[in-house]
C-alpha cells in the first residue's frame, strides 16, 4: 500500500522506515530541509540502533523517500500517518499541539480524494475528534481521522514497530466510513496481525488514553520504588533486594522497579504533565492528583544526587572536580531531552564544581544544551583527577567498569552509582567509597 508519514523525528522516521520494511510505498514528510536531506541520503539524524540499516535498505529498494512537499504527499496516498512532536507548552503543563494543527491545516486543503489521517503522536484526549472536525472544515473531500498510538522505547524502536506487543486503533465510530478506515489499517498491518499480534479496536478517546495511561503507569511505578528507596535509606534496608522480592509477585513484576535517578526523556515527563492538565480541563483533576507527587518524587531524585556529590566532596562542591558518566536520559539513545543525568551535571556546575561529562552517543546533543560543561571523549579523560565519579546513565560501558579501570586516573576513590548498576561489594572491597540510592 501507499502511505505517508508526517514528521521525521524519533517516531516519524522510525515509522516511515518500518512501514517500508513491511513492503509499503512510503513518503516521509518534514518541514526541515536539512533533516529530509539527511534521511534521503540514508543518514539517521539521531542515534537509534538498527534504524539506519532499515532506512538504507528501503531507500535502495525504492520503497521509501522523503520530501518537504506537502502536495507531493497529498497525491501519493490515501493513508497519512501523523507523527509530529507534541512538546510541553512553555510555562504550562499542557501539550503544545501547534505542529499537529500545522500538518492538518496544510494537508487537508490539498487532498483530492477521500483520505484518512491516522494519528501516532501522543495527544490529550479529545484531540482526535477535534482534528476530524478541523480537517473536514478545510478539505474539499471526505477526510477521516483515526488514532493508532505508538508504544516505542528509544533504543528498541525498530523492534517495537515491526513486532509490537499490541496494535491499537481508535475510530470515529459515528462516521459512516469508519469501516473503510479499519480495512485500510488492517491491510497496512497485515503481516503483524498474521503474526498474532493483538489488534484492539476502540473509540478515539480510548486510543488516545491508552498511550498516556501507559506512560503514567510506568512513571508511577518508577517513582514508587524511588519513594520506597528513601525509606530504605532511613532504615538501612536494601531497595534492590526489596525490588527483587517484589518482582516475583506476578501481579507486580520486576520491570521498572529499579531505584535510581529517575525517569526523563521526551515522553514520560511531559506526557504525565499533559495528562494532569487535560484532566483539569475536563474537571477530573482530582482523579490524577497523585501524578503531581509522582513528578515531585522524580525531580527530587536529581537534587538528592547533587547533595550526595557535595557530601562526597566534603560538604561543598565549590572548586571540586566532578566526573559525570552519562548524559542521555537512558542507554542506547542520544536523547538528552529532560535528561536527569545532564540536569544533575548542570546543577553541580552551578554549585561551583568543574564538571566533565562523557557519554558514548550524546555528547554533541549535550553540548548544544549545556555548552558550558566540559566534555570528554572517554571514561578515563572524564575521570582524570576527579574528586568524585557519578554514574548517571547505565550504558554497558559504564556498568562494566571495575575499580582498576579508574584507580590510575582519579584523585579520590569515591563513586556515586545513580542507577544502582555497579557491583557495590567489589568497589568497596577495592577501597572505594561507594554510594548508591536506597542501598545501605
Amino acid at each position: 500500500m501507499r502511505c505517508t508519514v508526517f514528521g521525521t523525528g524519533y517516531l516519524g522516521a522510525t515509522h516511515a522506515a518500518c512501514m517500508a520494511e513491511l513492503g509499503h510505498d512510503v513518503v516521509g514528510v518534514d518541514v526541515d530541509p536539512g533533516k529530509v536531506a539527511k534521511l534521503a541520503d540514508g543518514v539517521v539524524p539521531f542515534y537509534e540502533p538498527g534504524l539506519e540499516e532499515v532506512l538504507q535498505r528501503n531507500l535502495a529498494a525504492g520503497r521509501l523517500r522523503f520530501t518537504t512537499d506537502y502536495s507531493d504527499a497529498a497525491t501519493h496516498a490515501d493513508v497519512h500517518f501523523l507523527g509530529v512532536g507534541t512538546p510541553q507548552k512553555k510555562g504550562e503543563y499542557g501539550a503544545d499541539l501547534k505542529y499537529v494543527h500545522a500538518v492538518v491545516d496544510t494537508l487537508a486543503p490539498m487532498l483530492e480524494r477521500p483520505a484518512m489521517i491516522v494519528g501516532k503522536s501522543t495527544v490529550p484526549v479529545g484531540t482526535a475528534a477535534a482534528l476530524g472536525v478541523r480537517a473536514r472544515e478545510r478539505a474539499k473531500v471526505d477526510v477521516e481521522v483515526a488514532w493508532n498510538p505508538e508504544f516505542l522505547r528509544e533504543g528498541f524502536a525498530v523492534q517495537d514497530t515491526l513486532r509490537p506487543d499490541r496494535l491499537v486503533l481508535g475510530l470515529d465510530q459515528g462516521r459512516e466510513r469508519s469501516a473503510w478506515v479499519q480495512e485500510h489499517i488492517r491491510e497496512i498491518y497485515a503481516d503483524l496481525i498474521a503474526a498474532e499480534i493483538p489488534f484492539l479496536l476502540t473509540d478515539l478517546a480510548t486510543a488516545e488514553l491508552v498511550k498516556v495511561s501507559a506512560n503514567a503507569f510506568l512513571a508511577t511505578k518508577i517513582s514508587f520504588i524511588n519513594a520506597v528507596s528513601e525509606v530504605c535509606e532511613a532504615t538501612g534496608a536494601d531497595v534492590t533486594m526489596l525490588a527483587d522480592a517484589l518482582g516475583y509477585d506476578a501481579r507486580i513484576g520486576r520491570r521498572f522497579l529499579n531505584a535510581g535517578l529517575g525517569f526523563g526523556g521526551g515522553c514520560l515527563p511531559k506526557d504525565i504533565r499533559a495528562f494532569m492538565a487535560r484532566s483539569g480541563e475536563l474537571g477530573a483533576d482530582h482523579a490524577v492528583a497523585f501524578l503531581r507527587e509522582v513528578d515531585n518524587i522524580n525531580m527530587r531524585r536529581r537534587t538528592k544526587v547533587v547533595d550526595m556529590a557535595a557530601r562526597a566532596c566534603g560538604g561543598s562542591l565549590l572548586g571540586a572536580n566532578v566526573a559525570v558518566l552519562g548524559a542521555a536520559f537512558k542507554p542506547e539513545s542520544d536523547d538528552v531531552r529532560d535528561s536527569p543525568a545532564l540536569n544533575v551535571a548542570g546543577m553541580i556546575q552551578l554549585h561551583g564544581a568543574v564538571v566533565t561529562v562523557y557519554d558514548p552517543k550524546a555528547v554533541e546533543n549535550s553540548r548544544r544544551v549545556f555548552p558550558t560543561l566540559n566534555y570528554a571523549t572517554s571514561v578515563s579523560e572524564a575521570c582524570d583527577r576527579a574528586d568524585v565519579v557519578l554514574v548517571l546513565t547505565e550504558w554497558n560501558e559504564f556498568t562494566a567498569l571495575t575499580p582498576t579501570d579508574l584507580d590510575p586516573v582519579v584523585r579520590s576513590r569515591s563513586i556515586i552509582d545513580g542507577r544502582n548498576c555497579l557491583d557495590s561489594t567489589a568497589w568497596r572491597a577495592a577501597g572505594w567509597v561507594y554510594a548508591g540510592l536506597g542501598t545501605p
